[in-house]
């Protein structure tokens, strides 16, 4: 890592200048996972590199995807410290700013950047089929297969080992609990119309927001948070069978709003084994540590409204998943990472899509950025705390 900063984590959003578009049509979907999981986007040639009192900044014409906090990917430089993964802290016009402990002095070559990928392979491919992998040593190389192939939503199964596209071991959710694989929504028309999307991973897991009724009305950004890849296992002697696949069980599109990470009395959370590694996929409840489990984070009315009235704090809770299948409470198994859960309700009416908080207590340091859980029939109407919730996505680092 060339970076003086941790750049484990990356952010991708839809309102970056070259950034893939998620739409009602075949394939979009895989489109966006291949960009930010794999191959980076936004390849863009730096006119000059230069170093000034341990700051790097690159110049180019036009403009580009990199925002604050985000994580690009240089090469090219002569300078070696120049090159690989850096963390933005600035951008201005035709300019990106990343910290540096390179000397001061202007580097030569052919120098370029992009968006820097999370770290993931795609491993098997069909028409409008994927499988992908973490790349990181120590994931669990569990797979994921997305079936893109429908216009407005697309069927994901996780597996334990494939040898192509369309075929696997060890599926999870098995047949038996989900048919054909669980469903994650991509919008609410089937039309090349564009929707706002929002991405966050790591390079053993991601997560991704789509708000998709936001093609028709821009204010519609409420959207259900899929994921999948390896969670924070709290077993001392290991779990190495803790990676997680969500999903709806509906297949209809509006109605796609269960299984979110937001919510805890929904059954879709599914993974490959127990935590001893006996049997085969196995599905839990995902729960805040302080909230209701049958609400959605940041509609949940266990501390009350936003802000509260108390203290004027904003409330988070990290979220885990339980060791049963037939209830809703249960020790905890492995915690999300990355997420956190608001156990107060009216926050939708404040945060919305994309808006960054800094931390503050034991998250100070960090930022996180705001993603809007939809809590009722997602509709394309405008977003109200009645419709959705908030949750906060830290987009700093480590998660791990």
């Amino acid at each position: 890592m060339a970076s003086v900063v941790d750049t484990s984590v990356k952010h991708f959003r839809s309102d970056m200048s070259g950034a893939p578009g998620v739409s009602g049509t075949a394939g979009s979907l895989i489109a966006l996972l291949d960009a930010c999981l794999v191959n980076g986007f936004d390849v863009k040639t730096a006119s000059s590199l230069v170093v000034s009192g341990g700051v790097a900044t690159l110049g180019f014409t036009g403009g580009h995807s990199a925002t604050v906090d985000s994580v690009i990917v240089v090469s090219g430089s002569s300078v070696a410290a120049l090159n690989g993964e850096q963390k933005v802290t600035a951008v201005a016009g035709g300019q990106v700013k990343f910290a540096t402990t390179a000397a001061d002095g202007a580097a030569s070559g052919t120098i370029s950047f992009k968006m820097a990928p999370a770290g993931w392979e795609k491993v098997y491919t069909g028409t409008n089929k994927a499988v992908y992998r973490s790349l990181d040593p120590a994931s669990s190389k569990m797979l994921l297969r997305v079936d893109d192939t429908s216009a407005q939503f697309a069927r994901v199964i996780g597996y334990e080992s494939m040898t192509d596209v369309d075929t696997g071991v060890g599926p999870f959710p098995t047949s038996a609990q989900m048919a054909g694989g669980g469903y994650w929504a991509k919008s609410g028309g089937a039309n090349a119309t564009l929707n706002s999307w929002a991405l966050f991973a790591d390079s053993r897991f991601f997560m991704v927001n789509i708000a998709i009724n936001s093609f028709s009305i821009a204010a519609a950004v409420q959207g259900p948070t899929r994921g999948f890849g390896d969670l924070l296992a709290r077993r001392p002697s290991g779990d190495p069978y803790a990676c997680v696949l969500n999903y709806s069980g509906t297949s209809s599109v509006t109605s796609m709003y269960d299984g979110q990470f937001e919510l805890g009395q929904d059954l879709r959370h599914a993974m490959p084994r127990g935590y001893s590694g006996l049997g085969s996929g196995i599905l839990h409840y995902c729960l805040p540590y302080i909230g209701a489990s049958n609400a959605y984070s940041g509609n949940d009315f266990l501390l009350g409204t936003f802000p509260s009235y108390v203290d004027g704090e904003l409330k988070l809770s990290r979220r885990y998943f339980n060791t049963v299948t037939t209830g809703s409470t249960g020790a905890p198994r492995c915690d999300l990472p990355g997420l956190h859960s608001v156990p107060q309700t009216a926050l939708a009416d404040t945060f919305r899509l994309f808006r960054v908080e800094a931390g503050s207590g034991a998250l100070v340091g960090r930022n996180l950025m705001v993603v809007n859980p939809a809590v009722t029939t997602m509709q394309g109407t405008p977003l109200t705390s009645s419709q959705a919730g908030a949750s906060f996505i830290d987009i700093t680092g480590p998660w791990r």
